[in-house]
């Protein structure tokens, strides 16, 4: 299992929400290359790099911390946040992402997005699939919609999909453990997934259960910032 820690940006700076919320912002450091060097030197090898500017803008905002990370290190960076246009998606991928997450956009634009999945291949395109009670959610959360998760996640399997990122938004950020059953019940659907687990890591204990679940990925955000786990045990997996 691959542990791809998680830099949050807004106003440049690393940040967390909780549940989506950007009344819940905590600041955690104003300089991502810096933080993104502290992952790399520990032998991380992924980076999970998220716009919440370009989330609410609908376009790319922190562009220049996305090529200073990719410029200034060897991590792996799969990026998202506001990506939802063909200018904006070669953007990302000119700076210097080696994969770009798409969310809203494979909801609201399905033809779109099926587009970047036949031109950019499965290797560089990361479905977004965030839910709450099983039903997707987007535009940051604030809107869930009727669509059922893994009916959508194996209808894009069918198109080529191979990479989903899956939050649990009622976890997200609130290290009370994350959604090991669902991910367990995703995988069982469709077990060839290269399933990245998202929400709700607080230790050690839930990256080895999740491990145990045959997830491709863990991301890790807060548990980290909050010194819930070190460094030195991420890079232990």
């Amino acid at each position: 299992m691959f542990i791809i820690p998680a830099i949050d940006l807004i106003d440049g700076k690393c940040v967390r929400l909780s549940q989506g919320d950007y009344s819940s912002k905590k600041e955690y450091h104003d300089d991502p290359l810096e933080m993104a060097k502290r992952f790399e030197d520990a032998g991380i090898q992924r980076l999970h790099l998220v716009d919440l500017d370009g989330a609410k803008a609908k376009k790319i905002v922190n562009e220049d911390v996305l090529e200073r990370i990719c410029n200034g290190t060897n991590l792996k960076v799969d990026f998202g946040g506001g990506i939802q246009s063909d200018p904006e998606i070669e953007k990302a991928f000119t700076l210097g992402a080696k994969q770009v997450t798409g969310g809203s956009i494979a909801v609201k634009n399905p033809q779109l997005f099926e587009s970047w999945i036949a031109s950019y291949g499965s290797e560089k395109i990361i479905l977004g699939a965030d839910a709450k009670n099983q039903k997707i959610a987007v535009g940051g959360w604030e809107e869930t919609t009727s669509v059922d998760l893994i009916p959508f996640i194996k209808s894009y399997y069918e198109k080529g999909i191979r990479y989903v990122i899956c939050t649990d938004v009622a976890k997200d950020g609130l290290l009370q453990g994350p959604s090991v059953e669902l991910y367990r019940e995703i995988l069982q659907e469709i077990p060839d997934l290269k399933l990245i687990a998202s929400g709700g890591v607080s230790s050690v204990k839930d990256l080895e259960e999740l491990e145990k679940t045959g997830v491709y990925g863990a991301i890790v955000g807060k548990a980290y910032y909050e010194g819930r786990v070190s460094l030195e045990e991420l890079a232990a997996f």
